[in-house]
């Protein structure tokens, strides 16, 4: 991290050029009102230069980063602080060992891996180099979960939880896809549970994992899924809290698309339902208190709402930390475990668990 005249600054290498790639640099480079730190994009890899030109020209054009026809010119680029890993599930335990091995701290795109064994493989990696590494679930970082956990936690305000519904659903079904998209080819971790799965996985976490109480240990896992040409479309996932005498039911789909209100926590005294345009990016929470009038509470969010990540990811690197506390590398750990055993259950299996 390089110094500045009144902000601290990171400087970003972005390794691959698909979308949500092009969200990210765009918070990054997004004119923010007193933001906390300053982030500089100064390399990008991809396929080609032709590529990696236009994706500056079109998402962060006041950046003038040098341009890599691969991703090795990013890990090599004495420059950059950071990597940014914005490729598919199957090439980010490649992609994340050749920043690590570098030199490099890491921020990598959600799933961190395809299974449990990458996941321990590139935390091992980190830990032996001492640099950051995180699954950007970025999801985690907006202000409305911090709120969230303390409507619930703190402020106990629906009482005791018992129930939590999460869906997250897209119209995206296999057979209208091509057949090499990351979304139905299984080579690439396609399906249901990686790409919007783990999301409902995240805000089961965000509203019953955090509670002083609960032992995680202690969740039992149950799941269904409906399997198509080998990729699941549908994924329901029951995880039954002991300890807390409450439940979490996850869904996700393929085959339509949800609604705005994408979650309810039921308690004793009443319900909070989130909303927003999809589970990955909450827009609003709703109150709904026994005897009590609705009131509703907006969280208005500039750009994407990735820049909250990447300044989080900024000051654990000023404060030299190699993790951090919101998504911490056992969390990460423990959610992929969650997720190889939703597959098991299921049978569905990717190349790269063999």
């Amino acid at each position: 991290m390089s110094g500045a005249s009144e902000l601290p600054t990171l400087r970003w290498g972005i390794v691959g050029c698909g979308l949500i790639s092009s969200w990210f640099v765009s918070d990054l480079v997004l004119d923010r009102l007193s933001p906390p730190m300053i982030h500089k994009i100064v390399a990008v890899g991809s396929s080609s230069r032709s590529k990696g030109e236009a994706f500056i020209a079109q998402h962060a054009p006041s950046a003038t980063p040098a341009i890599y026809d691969s991703y090795e010119g990013v890990y090599k680029d004495p420059n950059v602080d950071i990597v940014y890993i914005g490729t598919p599930h199957s090439l980010h335990v490649k992609n994340a060992m050749g920043a690590i091995n570098a030199g490099k701290h890491v921020l990598c795109e959600k799933p961190f891996t395809i299974n449990a064994k990458e996941t321990e493989l590139i935390l091992d990696a980190a830990k032996k180099k001492g640099v950051f590494l995180m699954e950007a679930v970025w999801t985690r970082f907006f202000p409305i979960a911090s709120a969230l956990q303390k409507l619930v936690h703190i402020d106990e305000v629906i009482g005791d939880v018992s129930r939590v519904f999460v869906d997250f659903s897209l119209d995206m079904p296999i057979a209208s896809l091509p057949e090499n998209a990351r979304t139905r080819d299984i080579s690439l971790g396609a399906g249901a549970l990686l790409d919007i799965g783990m999301y409902a996985v995240t805000w089961a976490s965000i509203i019953l994992d955090q509670h002083p109480e609960n032992n995680t240990e202690k969740v039992d896992v149950s799941s269904t899924m409906t399997i198509n040409e080998g990729v699941d479309e549908v994924t329901t996932i029951l995880l039954n809290y002991r300890a807390l005498r409450a439940q979490a039911i996850l869904t996700a789909s393929m085959l339509s698309k949800g609604p705005e209100e994408f979650c309810r926590i039921e308690g004793s005294k009443g319900s909070i339902y989130i909303g927003g345009a999809a589970a990955s990016k909450p827009a609003f929470l709703v109150i709904k208190i026994k005897d009590q009038a609705e009131k509703r509470i907006d969280f208005d969010v500039p750009g994407w709402g990735f820049h909250y990540e990447a300044d989080a990811v900024a000051n654990d690197i000023k404060e030299g930390n190699v993790e951090n506390a919101t998504m911490p590398w056992a969390e990460s750990l423990r959610v992929m475990r969650l997720m190889d055993k939703v597959r098991g259950a299921n049978g569905l299996m990717y190349p790269q668990d063999s």
